[in-house]
């Protein structure tokens, strides 16, 4: 079982319950209200694997495009 609040505490940010996490060359995104919706991006923002209707992966795409810059180091 995925550990919600494990998630969220170890994402680098969170927008509209989606907790985006930087990993290596990676950003996952985990839809916090229902888990079986998530992606992984590049670090440009461009979609490697998602399962998640196209329409949320649009609006996942636009909050990292738009907040990418509070997840660099």
């Amino acid at each position: 079982m995925i550990n919600i609040k494990e998630i969220a505490d170890k994402a680098d940010m969170i927008i509209s319950g989606f907790a985006f996490t930087k990993s290596r060359d990676k950003i996952r995104v985990l839809n916090l209200n229902n888990t079986a919706n998530a992606a992984v991006l590049t670090l440009d923002g461009d979609v490697l694997e998602a399962s998640m209707p196209d329409i949320e992966l649009t609006i996942v795409s636009d909050y990292y495009a738009q907040n990418r810059e509070f997840m660099e180091n």
